[in-house]
């Protein structure tokens, strides 16, 4: 992967990248309600336990898409990260810290490229500059 869609977190000493795809998309969806609702149900989780749930979800399935992507383009296979792996190699102020990956992860993920748009802005306001002037 790139690093202009993925982020990258430590995990038990063993780097992943964390990327969002439409797979990840259409699971945080199915869970949520979409990704708008994904913010609110993190905040308003009930316990401490239950905010915990979440967040190793979602660290378990960004990462997940990156080794998934891996295993469809190489023949040496990696294995799937699984919530009980990522609870047991990582300590809670470590998911708090993640917290930052996730959101970078999922920012560059929804980005989209609206340089055209951006450089026509541009190609107007110097026009109208000259004009001015």
């Amino acid at each position: 992967m790139t690093n202009e869609r993925s982020s990258l977190i430590t995990i038990g000493g063993e780097q992943y990248e964390m990327i969002l795809t439409t797979r990840a998309t259409k699971a945080i969806s199915n869970r949520y309600g979409g990704l708008d609702n994904l913010g609110d149900k993190l905040m308003k989780s009930e316990n401490m336990e239950m905010a915990l749930d979440e967040i190793i979800w979602l660290i378990t399935l960004l990462c997940n898409q990156s080794i998934e992507i891996h295993n469809l383009r190489n023949s040496e296979k990696k294995p799937l990260l699984t919530e009980e792996t990522v609870e047991l190699l990582t300590s809670p102020g470590e998911l708090a810290e993640y917290k930052d990956a996730i959101t970078e992860a999922m920012l560059k993920g929804t980005k989209r490229n609206v340089e055209s748009e951006h450089r026509a802005g541009v190609a107007d306001t110097s026009k109208n500059a000259v004009t001015a002037g």
